[in-house]
């Protein structure tokens, strides 16, 4: 039963397990905060991309239109 206790008391001490939960709580605010950030980033570059393959998919037709002798 002492050996039990003394372990106990041991494992009380340490501070191996606190440092760790310390470690693995910002870990976890660390990634939720890159998923937040690549999420955001994402849905707007992906607008981003959108429009600016609308601009210059237009411009080129335009030209290309415009070299035929049809204005735009």
């Amino acid at each position: 039963m002492k050996a039990l206790v003394s372990k106990v008391r041991a494992f009380a001490r340490e501070e191996d397990g606190v440092a760790l939960t310390e470690y693995l709580i910002l870990l976890g605010l660390l990634v939720g905060g890159v998923i937040t950030a690549v999420t955001t980033t994402g849905g707007n570059l992906s607008t981003a991309w959108t429009s600016w393959g609308t601009f210059f998919s237009s411009s080129l037709t335009c030209t290309s239109n415009a070299a035929n002798g049809v204005t735009c």
